[in-house]
């Protein structure tokens, strides 16, 4: 099974988008604690209870950063009228 982003994409979240910059075939000792936790995981196993999906055959390392949405299109916080 292939990916299912593209480089240089960008797909929308519930607030701004997320654009991808990279796609990376990698194998699981690449997955590394370093890596689990630059990641944003405290650990491997961590990381694989969130990551994988179907069988696991393939593996891609998938490098992404946030997009703000414009100012305009922002949501402000409510405040409650008194």
């Amino acid at each position: 099974m292939r990916p299912r982003v593209t480089v240089g994409v960008r797909y929308r979240m519930d607030e701004g988008e997320i654009e991808i910059d990279s796609i990376e075939p990698i194998g699981l000792p690449d997955i590394t604690p370093q890596l689990a936790r630059a990641s944003g995981f405290l650990g491997v196993l961590d990381l694989l209870k969130v990551a994988k999906h179907g069988k696991g055959e393939n593996i891609y390392l998938v490098r992404f950063h946030y997009v703000p949405p414009p100012p305009h299109k922002r949501r402000s916080a409510e405040v409650p009228k008194r």
